[in-house]
């Protein structure tokens, strides 16, 4: 089974383009890999505990439980108006995530894995730890990425983190799919060279955070969120769960096909933490997850954040410009684990010209022309030309491209190969003119081949262009009139899905173009 999970977004804020962007990549992915003939399992969900979350509710005056389910409500709805199709909810105030975080401290309390001690040090406001040395810029003070630090002194529960930092050096360096892209593994690997021997905190005290889920053998401690947060993509995958029909085998879906997470989290959270603690609590080298890194998207070079007044409200720009210009262009601007520009002008170019213009032209040739000139009806079998089956040969390449592409997380490599074969069928519509061979009766089998071989590839990119936009490619098969197109598999993609003398439908415009106003 291919596991697939997100990163759980933290409930203190509202989704931006960033969120939108980790979630349509996983959601291609796991449809892709439907496609691909997987049994696919997709989680996603929410982070709702934390200081910071307290901190919030108390401004506004509500309960924390309140306000996690009032900011909850802002992803959810976000992520159906995206289409994203998760077969798993992942929400940290679930009582059997709940039961699983405790279960697995007090395993890990048994296995001497814990320890409590004083602590008296720097603590970040904003990213809820306590810092170090190692944490201070060049001259010795805690940078803003920290945001308020202040000096705190009070006993805590901490992790044997560095029992197991050894053991992640030998298995990051000895597995280089641990983390994809390659470079971003080579980060981890550099971050674990200058690591310091350090445990981790993992509790805070009730008496300054009781929103969090308790201790089981300490009730005057809450965990601390990340050593939380992390447990869910095993809580809600069936791990220690008990009879449970909403939940997954966790033996069938364990390990992880990929984690996809943003490069912000893989240091310290995701790389080393997390496979510390699922070492801890006795899983093996076979059984650790694989990680994807995504990167970010900037605006002009800079880093979105509230404080710059640059962030990119994903709901507007689905209002606006479609939803699926917006997933298109997520996934197609940017190389997976690589920053990119967040760039309007670009949206728009880039649908109307390789969606509107281009695969839309296909369809509206296509099936206009074969409606017009053989009464809907694609004959095959003719004889081929040379540039005939150069069409086939370039619907080869594409596929092999797409799968290689594809399987390596590229979509948007995946994305040029379609528009590749969809340049080469418009080319070769202009070159073989179906509406001047329609006007020769003797050459009415070139004509049909013509039209056979544009409805033939049509088919082929509707399904291969349905894990990034679900809905057009549904569209494109209905105006097809071919009703099962969609539940083919990678490997049914051989010339030939358009059988002799079926009938097409009428072409509708499935991506209709994106104009801007000018202002006044």
């Amino acid at each position: 089974m291919f596991y697939i999970t997100t990163a759980i977004d933290y409930t203190n804020g509202a989704p931006h383009i960033g969120h939108a962007y980790e979630k349509v990549l996983a959601d291609v992915i796991a449809r892709y890999r439907r496609m691909r003939g997987d049994e696919v399992y997709f989680l996603t969900g929410v982070d709702q505990h934390g200081q910071k979350v307290q901190q919030t509710a108390e401004k506004e005056g509500i309960n924390p439980a309140t306000f996690v389910a009032k900011k909850t409500k802002l992803f959810l709805n976000l992520w159906k108006k995206l289409g994203l199709d998760y077969d798993g909810w992942a929400a940290t105030t679930d009582d059997r995530h709940k039961a699983c975080v405790q279960a697995i401290l007090t395993e890990l309390n048994e296995r001497g894995e814990l320890y409590k001690k004083p602590t008296k040090g720097f603590y970040s406001l904003r990213q809820e730890q306590f810092l170090t040395d190692r944490d201070r810029n060049e001259v010795g003070e805690f940078g803003p990425e920290w945001g308020e630090v202040e000096e705190r002194d009070e006993e805590n529960w901490y992790f044997r983190l560095s029992a197991h930092t050894e053991w992640l050096k030998n298995f990051v360096a000895n597995n280089p799919d641990f983390v994809t892209p390659a470079f971003r593994r080579n980060e981890l690997l550099g971050a674990l060279a200058n690591a310091e021997e350090l445990d981790l905190c993992i509790s805070r005290p009730k008496e300054r955070l009781r929103w969090g889920i308790e201790f089981p053998f300490d009730p005057d401690f809450v965990t601390y969120v990340w050593f939380d947060a992390l447990i869910n993509y095993i809580s809600f995958a069936g791990y220690k769960a008990k009879e449970d029909a909403a939940l997954p085998d966790f033996g069938k879906l364990w390990p992880c096909a990929a984690h996809v997470i943003g490069k912000d989290i893989l240091v310290p959270a995701h790389g080393i933490y997390w496979p510390c603690m699922l070492h801890a609590m006795g899983f093996s080298d076979e059984e650790m997850p694989k990680i994807l890194v995504h990167g970010w998207w900037n605006i002009r070079g800079e880093k979105m954040s509230k404080s710059l007044g640059n962030v990119v409200d994903p709901d507007e720009l689905a209002d606006k410009f479609g939803v699926d210009a917006l997933r298109y262009y997520l996934v197609r601007d940017v190389t997976t684990g690589k920053d990119a520009d967040f760039d309007l002008e670009r949206l728009v170019m880039l649908y109307n010209q390789e969606l509107a213009n281009e695969l839309g032209n296909l369809c509206n040739r296509a099936l206009n022309m074969t409606g017009r000139f053989c009464n809907g009806i694609v004959t095959t079998g003719g004889e081929m030309s040379d540039d005939d089956l150069d069409v086939r040969a370039s619907l080869e390449t594409v596929l092999g491209d797409y799968r290689a592409a594809m399987d390596g997380y590229d979509i948007a490599e995946g994305l040029k190969a379609i528009n590749r074969h969809v340049t080469v069928c418009n080319a070769y519509a202009e070159r073989s003119k179906p509406w001047e061979l329609a006007k020769d009766p003797a050459k009415k089998s070139q004509l049909e081949t013509v039209l056979a071989n544009l409805v033939e590839s049509l088919a082929h990119c509707a399904v291969l262009i349905a894990p990034v936009l679900p809905d057009p490619a549904a569209r494109i098969a209905a105006q097809l009139r071919m009703d099962d197109l969609l539940k083919l598999k990678l490997d049914d993609l051989k010339w030939g899905l358009v059988p002799n003398s079926h009938e097409t439908g009428k072409p509708k415009p499935v991506f209709p173009k994106i104009v801007i106003e000018e202002a006044e």
